[in-house]
């Protein structure tokens, strides 16, 4: 497969990000089920969830939290 990173990102509604990866794929994932532990549930507070921002391969929000792009992709809708 190689490398997958995100290459943009845009907030939709809800807990759900449209994402752009490095290979040309494109599609919604909605975080709500996937923010129960530990790091993650401080995005339960939405406008903390809306402040996310590109690193260099991923989404990633003001507390240090991230998911792999490989998730990410694997699981979009």
């Amino acid at each position: 497969m190689g490398l997958i990173w995100i290459t943009n990102a845009i907030y939709l509604e809800d807990y759900k990000i449209e994402l752009a990866f490095n290979n040309n794929t494109k599609g919604v994932f909605d975080f709500e089920n996937h923010l129960n532990q530990n790091i993650f549930l401080p995005l339960k507070d939405l406008e903390m969830f809306k402040k996310f921002k590109l690193n260099s391969w991923t989404v990633e929000w003001e507390n240090g939290a991230d998911f792999s792009p490989e998730f990410l992709l694997e699981n979009l809708s």
